[in-house]
């Protein structure tokens, strides 16, 4: 290289240098908003619930062995945590597109065409060489690069709003995964409900049975009624009426549950409708803080990285009104045969930057820059409506915790009573001091009191699990099934 123009680069690249690196637009610094000191409602009996951390494992709390293998299932079978992993996958090349476009580019092309010049064309402005041919062979080869200095952080910014959007993949996968376990849950919760209320509604149909057959004997030795008859049989027919209707319910649940494992419907039939016990609830649950919600939400944590890709996407707005230089270079051979396609007299290059100034985009820059900015807050008030909606999930589901608690030892009281006066009732009746309609009423408070009981215990297994879910702990499980079965 010639002296001179080696100063010349150097008087331009040095320049070049001092500014690389200068990023416009707004950088991004995580959002605040002043959280309550601690959870305003607390259970004051049975099931307490303490500022600790928040146990990410919350199922195995039940000590429910089959609810613990269906969530173990879940994170390897579920197809909305596959579908999740995919778009979290799509992001990360995005970024990698993204990040490319600051890298030096390279590409090689070899071409070959016959041409024939126009006698009537813009060649006839000029005088051929004498016994030229107009017909000819034209051999091109030519290796080009160029690489986008990005003066301003523009592709920076651009990568940076892509990593944000991976960022927020990887957080909508959390949720989808928290969103899981708790419906896998909250239905296994339900199933055992229902299936409590039929062993419930079975039980009471014996008795009723036995009441039946006590009152046609009585009947047949002139104690009792045709009416005492007729309202023992409605009675068994009304309560064995209602066993459709669980049965029914309990199928679905069962299927909702395979959905969730990605089984076909009745797969999980014959592992799930043997009955079991309605899991208890833990002794104590920890919920942390209101601060550390946003550290550990999936849906805040989603709305926070969408927030800065919309910032970083203002900066890469900002960075398209100021100056670009391209470093651009061209390398090869152009022939008219094919033996000098290689030929060293055959050479051509072309190298030098080019500086590409936006002068006048008819508003384009500017509307863009508008809309970005504009996206920018809307995504703003969205992170902040995510996090109020959190909070008030979390409270409302500790004060429906709380008072579901309180109604299951009113009602387990009520079972008492209710026991009680149906055993009196009886027992009257078969010494013929009252009318067997005490009994059927006495009954059918007991069955109501009992399936009461039952529904009152589901409602407080689903109420925790929905707390668990507002408190945003539970989606680690699929983490670790992820890093297993990638």
């Amino acid at each position: 290289m010639k002296k001179g123009a080696f100063l010349l680069a150097t008087t331009c690249i040095l320049p070049l240098a001092a500014v690389m690196g200068c990023t416009v637009g707004p950088d991004f610094r995580r959002p605040h908003m002043a959280t309550p000191p601690r959870w305003g409602y607390e259970p004051k009996t049975g099931s307490q619930t303490y500022a600790g951390a928040i146990d990410t494992r919350w199922w195995r709390s039940f000590d429910d062995p089959e609810l613990t293998g269906l969530v173990d299932r879940l994170g390897r079978q579920n197809l909305d945590l596959q579908i999740a992993a995919h778009r979290i996958r799509e992001a990360r090349s995005q970024m990698k597109a993204a990040a490319a476009a600051g890298l030096p580019q390279a590409n090689w092309s070899g071409s070959y065409a016959y041409r024939q010049l126009s006698t009537q064309g813009i060649f006839s402005l000029a005088e051929p060489r004498p016994d030229a041919s107009m017909n000819f062979n034209l051999y091109d080869n030519v290796l080009s690069s160029s690489w986008d200095l990005d003066l301003f952080g523009g592709i920076r910014r651009g990568v940076e709003a892509r990593r944000a959007n991976q960022a927020a993949a990887v957080a909508a996968r959390r949720a989808a995964a928290l969103a899981a376990v708790s419906d896998l849950a909250t239905s296994y919760m339900q199933l055992r409900g229902v299936q409590a209320q039929r062993a419930i509604l079975r039980s009471n149909i014996v008795l009723a049975e036995t009441n039946l057959k006590l009152v046609r004997d009585r009947f047949a030795n002139g104690v009792a009624t045709k009416l005492d008859v007729s309202q023992a049989a409605a009675q068994m027919a009304s309560m064995k009426s209602g066993l459709p209707d669980l049965e029914s319910g309990e199928a679905a649940l069962i299927n909702a549950i395979g959905l969730l494992l990605s089984e076909p419907p009745r797969a999980l039939e014959a592992e799930l409708e043997k009955p079991a016990a309605q899991p208890p609830l833990p002794a104590s649950v920890p919920v942390g803080l209101p601060s550390d919600l946003t550290r550990r939400r999936p849906d805040v944590l989603e709305a926070e990285a969408r927030l800065h890709a919309a910032t970083a996407e203002v900066g890469s707005a900002t960075a398209a009104f100021y100056p670009d230089i391209t470093l651009a270079g061209n390398m090869g051979t152009e022939s008219f045969a094919a033996s000098d396609f290689f030929a060293l007299p055959a050479k051509q290059f072309s190298v030098g930057p080019t500086l590409n100034v936006p002068v006048f985009q008819g508003g384009r820059l500017i509307a863009t820059l508008q809309f970005r900015k504009e996206a920018q807050q809307e995504a703003f008030l969205t992170w902040r409506h995510t996090l109020l909606n959190a909070w008030r999930e979390v409270d409302d589901a500790m004060t429906a915790y709380a008072r579901s608690q309180s109604s299951h030892t009113l009602t387990g009281q009520a079972l008492l009573q209710n026991r009680a006066a149906y055993t009196a009732a009886t027992q009257r009746y078969s010494q013929g001091a009252t009318d067997y309609l005490n009994v059927v009423a006495t009954h059918a408070a007991l069955l109501s009191t009992q399936s009461a009981l039952a529904a009152i215990q589901t409602r407080s297994e689903t109420t925790l699990v929905s707390l668990y879910r507002a408190l945003g702990g539970g989606w680690d499980y699929a983490e670790v099934a992820s890093s297993v079965n990638p």
